[in-house]
Protein backbone atom coordinates (compact mmCIF):
# COMPACT_ATOMS: atom_id res chain seq x y z
CA UNK A 1 0.00 0.00 0.00
CA UNK A 2 1.13 3.50 -0.87
CA UNK A 3 0.49 6.52 0.53
CA UNK A 4 0.27 9.75 -1.57
CA UNK A 5 1.02 12.31 1.31
CA UNK A 6 -0.30 15.03 -1.42
CA UNK A 7 -3.50 13.34 -1.36
CA UNK A 8 -4.04 13.03 2.17
CA UNK A 9 -4.64 15.31 5.20
CA UNK A 10 -2.43 16.25 8.05
CA UNK A 11 -3.44 14.55 10.72
CA UNK A 12 -3.76 11.47 9.08
CA UNK A 13 0.05 12.11 7.55
CA UNK A 14 0.75 12.36 11.35
CA UNK A 15 -0.48 9.34 12.13
CA UNK A 16 1.66 7.38 9.95
CA UNK A 17 4.25 9.13 10.69
CA UNK A 18 4.03 8.36 13.97
CA UNK A 19 3.22 5.31 13.72
CA UNK A 20 6.38 4.62 11.26
CA UNK A 21 9.19 6.50 12.70
CA UNK A 22 10.04 4.74 15.98
CA UNK A 23 10.50 4.21 18.80
CA UNK A 24 10.73 7.93 19.27
CA UNK A 25 12.55 9.37 22.81
CA UNK A 26 9.91 11.97 24.59
CA UNK A 27 11.66 15.43 25.52
CA UNK A 28 10.34 15.98 28.83
CA UNK A 29 11.02 19.55 28.57
CA UNK A 30 10.78 22.25 31.86
CA UNK A 31 10.91 25.90 31.08
CA UNK A 32 9.83 28.86 32.87
CA UNK A 33 7.70 32.12 31.94
CA UNK A 34 8.73 35.51 32.87
CA UNK A 35 7.22 35.18 36.23
CA UNK A 36 9.09 32.22 36.87
CA UNK A 37 6.21 29.32 36.65
CA UNK A 38 7.52 26.22 36.06
CA UNK A 39 6.10 24.63 33.16
CA UNK A 40 6.54 20.54 32.07
CA UNK A 41 5.93 19.29 28.97
CA UNK A 42 6.47 16.20 27.03
CA UNK A 43 6.79 15.97 23.17
CA UNK A 44 7.58 13.39 21.07
CA UNK A 45 8.90 14.58 17.65
CA UNK A 46 12.32 14.89 18.89
CA UNK A 47 16.09 13.69 18.23
CA UNK A 48 19.61 14.05 18.43
CA UNK A 49 20.79 16.64 15.49
CA UNK A 50 24.40 17.27 15.35
CA UNK A 51 27.09 16.58 17.76
CA UNK A 52 29.38 19.94 16.30
CA UNK A 53 27.92 21.84 17.14
CA UNK A 54 26.13 19.50 19.99
CA UNK A 55 22.27 20.23 19.00
CA UNK A 56 18.93 18.72 19.27
CA UNK A 57 15.80 19.11 17.23
CA UNK A 58 12.11 19.14 18.73
CA UNK A 59 8.88 20.08 17.03
CA UNK A 60 6.17 22.11 19.34
CA UNK A 61 2.75 21.93 18.12
CA UNK A 62 0.14 24.63 19.15
CA UNK A 63 -2.88 24.47 21.93
CA UNK A 64 -6.07 22.59 21.16
CA UNK A 65 -7.52 26.65 20.31
CA UNK A 66 -4.97 27.57 17.87
CA UNK A 67 -2.60 29.42 20.73
CA UNK A 68 1.47 28.82 21.32
CA UNK A 69 2.17 26.17 23.87
CA UNK A 70 3.73 27.26 26.90
CA UNK A 71 7.05 25.86 26.03
CA UNK A 72 7.23 27.46 22.66
CA UNK A 73 6.68 30.95 24.53
CA UNK A 74 8.91 30.36 27.34
CA UNK A 75 11.84 29.20 24.91
CA UNK A 76 11.02 32.17 22.73
CA UNK A 77 11.10 34.77 25.90
CA UNK A 78 14.09 33.21 27.94
CA UNK A 79 15.89 31.02 25.37
CA UNK A 80 16.19 28.74 27.35
CA UNK A 81 15.24 25.04 28.67
CA UNK A 82 16.12 21.62 30.44
CA UNK A 83 15.59 18.80 28.14
CA UNK A 84 14.69 15.52 30.40
CA UNK A 85 14.61 11.88 29.17
CA UNK A 86 11.95 9.87 30.97
CA UNK A 87 12.34 6.45 32.99
CA UNK A 88 10.02 4.21 32.95
CA UNK A 89 8.67 4.60 36.24
CA UNK A 90 7.65 8.48 35.36
CA UNK A 91 5.91 7.16 32.16
CA UNK A 92 2.11 8.43 33.81
CA UNK A 93 2.77 11.62 35.32
CA UNK A 94 4.52 12.19 32.20
CA UNK A 95 1.57 11.10 30.28
CA UNK A 96 -0.52 13.61 32.58
CA UNK A 97 1.57 16.07 32.12
CA UNK A 98 0.83 16.51 28.66
CA UNK A 99 -2.54 18.06 29.98
CA UNK A 100 -3.39 21.49 28.63
CA UNK A 101 -3.41 23.55 31.59
CA UNK A 102 -3.48 27.68 31.96
CA UNK A 103 0.04 29.23 32.03
CA UNK A 104 -0.79 30.40 35.82
CA UNK A 105 -0.95 26.66 36.83
CA UNK A 106 2.50 24.59 37.14
CA UNK A 107 2.43 20.94 35.91
CA UNK A 108 5.24 20.37 39.14
CA UNK A 109 2.08 21.41 41.07
CA UNK A 110 -0.68 19.85 39.74
CA UNK A 111 0.70 16.57 39.13
CA UNK A 112 3.84 16.56 42.27
CA UNK A 113 6.38 16.40 39.82
CA UNK A 114 9.70 17.29 41.77
CA UNK A 115 12.21 19.14 39.77
CA UNK A 116 15.97 19.97 41.16
CA UNK A 117 18.18 22.77 40.10
CA UNK A 118 21.23 22.28 38.87
CA UNK A 119 22.69 25.03 37.60
CA UNK A 120 20.97 28.21 37.90
CA UNK A 121 21.17 29.89 34.26
CA UNK A 122 18.91 26.97 33.24
CA UNK A 123 15.19 25.53 34.55
CA UNK A 124 15.38 22.91 36.70
CA UNK A 125 15.60 19.42 35.80
CA UNK A 126 13.13 16.47 36.29
CA UNK A 127 14.33 15.30 39.92
CA UNK A 128 13.80 11.55 38.74
CA UNK A 129 15.32 11.76 35.14
CA UNK A 130 18.42 9.98 34.35
CA UNK A 131 19.42 12.14 31.35
CA UNK A 132 19.17 16.06 30.87
CA UNK A 133 19.89 18.48 28.29
CA UNK A 134 20.53 22.13 29.40
CA UNK A 135 20.01 23.85 25.89
CA UNK A 136 19.71 27.23 24.49
CA UNK A 137 17.50 28.23 21.71
CA UNK A 138 19.81 27.88 18.76
CA UNK A 139 17.77 28.54 15.66
CA UNK A 140 13.78 28.30 15.18
CA UNK A 141 12.48 26.50 11.56
CA UNK A 142 9.90 28.41 9.41
CA UNK A 143 8.09 25.26 7.77
CA UNK A 144 5.90 26.87 5.38
CA UNK A 145 2.09 25.63 5.59
CA UNK A 146 2.97 24.09 9.19
CA UNK A 147 1.27 24.81 12.33
CA UNK A 148 4.76 23.12 14.19
CA UNK A 149 7.43 25.00 14.85
CA UNK A 150 10.78 22.64 15.10
CA UNK A 151 12.94 24.70 17.62
CA UNK A 152 16.79 23.48 17.31
CA UNK A 153 18.31 23.49 20.34
CA UNK A 154 22.06 24.06 21.43
CA UNK A 155 22.88 21.66 24.65
CA UNK A 156 25.28 24.01 26.69
CA UNK A 157 25.72 21.16 29.58
CA UNK A 158 24.47 17.29 29.83
CA UNK A 159 23.44 15.80 33.41
CA UNK A 160 23.95 12.02 33.57
CA UNK A 161 23.24 9.86 36.71
CA UNK A 162 26.18 8.79 37.81
CA UNK A 163 25.05 4.98 37.68
CA UNK A 164 24.05 5.74 34.15
CA UNK A 165 27.66 6.42 32.56
CA UNK A 166 30.99 4.75 33.15
CA UNK A 167 34.62 5.64 32.52
CA UNK A 168 34.57 4.73 28.43
CA UNK A 169 31.48 7.67 28.66
CA UNK A 170 29.08 4.47 27.35
CA UNK A 171 25.63 5.76 28.78
CA UNK A 172 23.39 3.32 29.78
CA UNK A 173 19.93 3.64 30.32
CA UNK A 174 15.76 2.79 30.08
CA UNK A 175 14.02 5.46 28.45
CA UNK A 176 10.49 5.70 27.81
CA UNK A 177 9.67 5.76 23.93
CA UNK A 178 7.13 6.97 21.77
CA UNK A 179 5.40 4.06 19.32
CA UNK A 180 2.37 6.24 17.68
CA UNK A 181 -0.22 6.71 20.10
CA UNK A 182 1.31 4.00 22.28
CA UNK A 183 4.26 3.73 24.53
CA UNK A 184 7.36 1.02 24.97
CA UNK A 185 10.30 0.59 27.16
CA UNK A 186 13.41 -0.04 26.14
CA UNK A 187 14.62 -2.37 28.87
CA UNK A 188 16.45 -4.62 26.46
CA UNK A 189 20.30 -3.49 25.18
CA UNK A 190 21.57 -6.00 22.41
CA UNK A 191 25.15 -5.66 21.65
CA UNK A 192 26.02 -4.69 17.80
CA UNK A 193 27.05 -8.06 16.30
CA UNK A 194 30.59 -7.49 15.42
CA UNK A 195 31.19 -6.86 11.28
CA UNK A 196 33.44 -9.67 9.49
Amino acid sequence: MVFDFEDIEPTKRYKLMAGSIIPRPIAWIVTKNKEGKTNIAPFSYFTALSSNPPTLIVSVGHKSDGSQKDTLKNIRESKKCTLCLVKEEDLEVMHFSSKELDNSISEADEFGIKTDTIDNDFPPKISSSPVAFLCELYQEINLKESKTIPLILKIKKEYIEDKCVDDSLRVEFSPVARLGGEYAFLSEHIDAPRIP
